[in-house]
């Protein structure tokens, strides 16, 4: 099945990574609003640099908000007009249902997602909660979209979506860091900068596909690695100290969640 016409409002990375993964799917037509004018992807696919350039008649069953949160106040209303007849999917960090029903109106169905940047590659993580008045159709519309760029899991607590963005949205950013970070490290014990960083790079991505392709929980397949009284066994004493990665983790994910919930005021 073809996906029907979507409006994509802000054509960033994530927006980007979105439409690509609709087109591979199929897409009858898509029309992206963002001032910068970014390069049309193809002839299913019109880029416009304001709302007041849609094309006239163009009826979006999804209009998808993908603008920055502190700029949904000045974009969000000049798309109102469609809240009567499509869905409206943010992908807006912190933004509540309610402060996006407060600019769209009280007639707008909203489900508020929050994907992460795997969704480039098409093995993101997507949460998604329907807000009220969200019909079946909208919320089966809506999925379609977002397992166009990997998983998605739905929840009917919205609160829930602080933490997630917490987790899952900043969570790419936590493992380029331990890339860099073992790759800064490799270069410290004497190991040559082109060396560690392919070590550093492929060790994470693959113990990414393994993590993936097992059905073992982690902490398992943690320990199959760590031979007793071995080198992994050192190394992990040092950062599974209480006061070194489970701290630090904790945290920085309580952190981020209250930094979630302060982007919502």
């Amino acid at each position: 099945m073809t996906i029907p016409p979507i409006l994509l409002v802000g054509f960033g990375k994530m927006g980007g990574a979105m439409l690509a993964g609709w087109r591979e799917q199929g897409i009858a037509h898509a029309v992206a609003v963002d001032p910068a004018l970014p390069p049309s992807p193809g002839p299913d696919v019109t880029v416009v640099a304001t709302a007041a350039d849609i094309p006239a008649g163009f009826t979006p069953s999804a209009v998808v908000l993908a603008v920055k949160p502190q700029n949904a106040a000045e974009t969000l209303p000049l798309h109102a007009r469609f809240a009567g007849s499509a869905v409206m999917l943010s992908i807006m960090a912190g933004k509540t249902i309610a402060g996006i029903a407060g600019l769209l109106g009280s007639n707008a169905a909203i489900v508020r997602a929050m994907p992460n940047t795997p969704a480039a590659v098409r093995q993101g993580i997507t949460v998604a909660c329907p807000g009220a008045g969200v019909s079946a159709a909208q919320r089966d519309l809506c999925d379609r979209l977002l397992t166009a760029i990997g998983a998605v899991a739905w929840v009917d607590d919205e609160a829930l979506l602080d933490p997630v963005t917490a987790i899952s949205g900043g969570g790419p950013a936590y493992v380029f860091l331990l890339a860099e970070l073992l790759e800064k490290a490799g270069i410290e014990q004497g190991i040559p900068p082109a060396l560690a960083r392919l070590m550093a790079r492929q060790t994470v991505a693959g113990s990414g596909a393994l993590l993936a392709a097992s059905t073992e929980e982690s902490d398992d397949l943690r320990r199959a690695v760590t031979s007793p009284k071995g080198t992994t066994e050192r190394a992990l004493a040092v950062l599974m100290a209480p006061d070194a990665w489970p701290a630090a983790m904790s945290q920085a994910i309580q952190a981020a969640t209250v930094r979630s919930r302060e982007l919502a005021g």
